[in-house]
């Protein structure tokens, strides 16, 4: 630090760099060789007074492509655009360039469902300007995935399109509606999201789990060099071969005698799966076969690749007390339910009590670092 008495009144510059009057002073009567050294002063002068110019000229080009920037969408198609990275200057505002996703999040529902997907967007799903800002801004993109019923236009298809229209957060599938048909509405959202969205990772999650999305969105990150990799709670229950009980499996002889257990794979109220995965069951989809079971299916799809299995414990927390001690232990979890009613129990009473317990702070979604 420099401390004077003296204080100079600033001199008027024009394109050049101004020194103190004592300083040139000073200067000028230490010379032995006046004439020599005012010369070498003004060639200094001259070459700093260059490159003045020229950083003056570089940021007055930077300045002039950003105002730019947003005519660039007359040189590609929608999609090319969508595929391009987000810029965003110091202040956060975008410049006409949207961002990568970094994941897509389909909350899978039914057309009776609308008193679910209303609990959920009152409590962990943002809703308006924060769920496009949430897009744009961390690049994940959260929607509830339906698809039609069975007669063309009905009345249940046009109350979810009204719906749709007053809050823009339901992605439509090219699938018939039905409970026995998880199977082909599971490959159906990742064919739909992977067409729509070239995302790092795609997550399933049903409409009766709760869902920290920075914590979740932290984990994903975590792995994010990873090309093949399947995440969620890992399970290896009995397969069951008796007719009418839940989850029964027609196919049960395909898993060997009675009594066996199914391969390990991702329970089906929350999991992940990467982008090479969810390409390749796009791709794949019409040979995939389907099992009663959707967690089974996605798990028999994988099992013959090279893919890593991550267990996950974080995303089947139990409901409060267990998700809001961890929370208090700074263990937040990135998802919970409750495995007896394989979500939450009467979830459309009871989420934003779990939310108040068990959800991350604000902070946490919009400072992570994606």
């Amino acid at each position: 630090m420099f401390f004077s008495k003296r204080i100079w009144a600033p001199t008027e510059s024009v394109g050049e760099i101004a020194f103190p009057r004592r300083y040139n002073q000073e200067k000028k009567f230490s010379c032995d060789d006046c004439e020599t050294k005012k010369i070498q002063e003004e060639d200094m002068l001259g070459e700093f007074s260059k490159a003045h110019e020229a950083i003056r000229s570089l940021d007055s080009s930077i300045a002039k492509i950003r105002f730019e920037m947003p005519s660039t969408k007359t040189f590609f198609g929608t999609k090319e655009m969508e595929d391009l990275p987000t810029m965003i200057t110091a202040d956060t505002e975008r410049i006409g360039i949207r961002r990568k996703p970094f994941v897509v999040i389909g909350i899978n529902t039914a057309f009776s469902g609308r008193r679910r997907r209303d609990s959920i967007r009152e409590t962990w799903m943002p809703q308006g300007e924060k769920l496009l800002r949430l897009e744009q801004e961390k690049g994940i993109v959260v929607r509830f995935m339906i698809g039609h019923s069975a007669i063309s236009n009905s009345i249940l298809d046009r109350a979810v399109d009204l719906e749709d229209a007053q809050h823009k957060d339901i992605l439509r599938l090219d699938h018939i509606e039905g409970y026995h048909e998880l199977s082909a509405k599971t490959k159906d959202f990742f064919a739909t999201a992977v067409a729509n969205w070239d995302a790092e990772f795609y997550v399933k999650v049903d409409d009766d789990v709760h869902v920290n999305l920075g914590t979740l969105a932290a984990m994903l990150a975590r792995h994010r060099l990873k090309s093949m990799v399947y995440i969620g709670c890992m399970k290896s229950g009995p397969v069951l071969n008796r007719k009418n009980v839940k989850y029964h499996e027609p196919e049960f002889w395909k898993f060997g005698d009675p009594g066996n257990k199914y391969f390990r794979h991702a329970t089906g109220q929350i999991y992940a799966i990467s982008r090479d995965l969810a390409k390749y069951i796009a791709i794949n989809r019409p040979i995939l076969h389907k099992y009663a079971n959707e967690d089974v299916s996605l798990g028999a799809w994988l099992i013959g690749l090279e893919v890593e299995h991550i267990d996950d414990r974080s995303m089947c927390c139990g409901t409060p007390p267990e998700c809001e001690w961890k929370a208090q232990a700074g263990k937040v979890c990135v998802a919970s339910f409750e495995w007896s009613c394989s979500g939450i129990c009467k979830s459309v009473q009871r989420i934003k009590h779990v939310h108040a317990k068990c959800g991350e702070n604000a902070a946490t979604l919009w400072d992570a670092l994606l």
